[in-house]
């Protein structure tokens, strides 16, 4: 069986990572995606390296298994020919800065015209409302505006952006909900609708424990390395040779914890008795535990602590990631065909579903690879159509 989204069909006017991001996730579910890119130049990501043999890594990691249609949206022909392109899709995904697709008069209420089924998702730093509205904005300007940037880091140090693109990454996710929620909706209405999603509004939604924490006590968040807030230990601690993370849950690992550590004088100190209570006297615990694990390498930290049930794990580089026996039995790094680079791995995607499986099946487009494929299949167009357009 196909994915579980066949049949769905996606008209994809994104760029960069947002809107690409989330069209991939709805294309490895078996969605049909449609790229609309601009002819001789494209999505700009296909100018981002690093390179394979003149391909843009970075772009085929976020555009595998669509179509490409290259359109000049400026032009009355080609304003019309996605206009028709959109009465014939089930979904509409932009990320451009709110006001650009009113002014190519492709804006929501435009398109709703010519098919008031569609579901228009559209992705922005601040959303299409709010005195922030016009502002541009990427991941690095809403991580910092959302807060996430300044309990990210180490105790004193300037703040830190997290590794990934958090920003761009979460509002990707969420469009895929609201979109997901939109269709479900549209099932009982028959009707369409726009959905709105600010990247800012996705990272505040991301610190839901650090606004908990603020409103419950007045004290503003810091940066904690790689602490928890209210429970420890649950954080990494250095080794002999390297790094590993240790997270207890429930007082009955703490006893076990202080065993494997040789320390069985903390099980009944009244000051580390909970969680919650250790974190209050972290700093007193601090450089005992630290002390403790230093004694052994990661390895025999890890087989003790398993051995002991007490959740624990490596701190890996991206190269143990990527051949780690349980990444690869999941079969999280997989291999597509690309027709001029042949074949080269990727990131898989992470839903599982048993009976209607989703599957990365090819690799990124060419730009406009797919034009006279979709024209003519799609709307019918003839062959001295599309030259004219051409």
């Amino acid at each position: 069986m196909g994915g579980p989204l066949e049949g769905l069909r996606v008209l994809d006017l994104s760029w960069i990572l947002s809107g690409p991001f989330a069209t991939m996730v709805l294309a490895d579910l078996g969605a049909e995606v449609i790229k609309v890119e601009r002819p001789q130049v494209g999505d700009i990501a296909r100018g981002t390296g690093p390179f394979i043999d003149g391909e843009s890594s970075y772009f085929l990691s976020i555009n595998r298994g669509k179509k490409s249609v290259a359109l000049d949206l400026n032009t009355p022909k080609g304003k019309e020919v996605f206009l028709k392109l959109a009465a014939k899709v089930d979904v509409l995904v932009e990320n451009f800065s709110p006001g650009t697709m009113k002014k190519l008069g492709l804006d929501y209420e435009t398109v709703s015209q010519y098919n008031p089924r569609i579901i228009y998702a559209s992705i922005s730093g601040f959303g299409q409302t709010g005195p922030y509205a016009q502002r541009p904005a990427l991941d690095v300007i809403v991580q910092g505006m959302g807060g996430i940037m300044s309990i990210t880091g180490e105790p004193g140090n300037p703040p830190i952006r997290p590794g990934v693109s958090l920003g761009d990454i979460a509002a990707s996710l969420f469009t895929v909900v609201g979109i997901l929620a939109a269709l479900r909706e549209r099932n009982m209405s028959g009707k369409g609708q726009m959905v709105d999603i600010a990247m800012l509004d996705c990272q505040v939604a991301l610190l839901e424990n650090a606004f908990a924490r603020f409103f419950a006590t007045g004290d503003v968040p810091r940066p904690l390395g790689t602490r928890h807030p209210v429970s420890t230990p649950f954080q990494a601690f250095g080794t002999r040779d390297g790094y590993i993370t240790v997270a207890l849950v429930g007082e009955s690992q703490w006893a076990l914890f202080c065993s494997a550590l040789d320390r069985v004088d903390l099980i009944d100190d009244e000051r580390f008795q909970t969680g919650w209570s250790r974190t209050q006297h972290y700093d007193e615990l601090e450089p005992i535990l630290n002390e403790a694990m230093a004694k052994k390498t990661t390895g025999e930290w890890l087989e003790q602590l398993s051995a002991l049930g007490v959740p624990c794990g490596p701190i890996n580089g991206i190269d143990q990631v990527a051949r780690d026996p349980q990444v690869l039995s999941r079969q999280m790094i997989v291999e597509v065909s690309h027709p001029t680079i042949g074949k080269v791995k990727v990131v898989n995607t992470p839903i599982k579903l048993s009976r209607t499986p989703a599957s990365v099946e090819r690799a990124c487009p060419h730009l406009g690879e797919h034009t006279r494929e979709i024209l003519s299949s799609l709307l019918g167009m003839t062959e001295d159509a599309i030259e004219d357009l051409v």
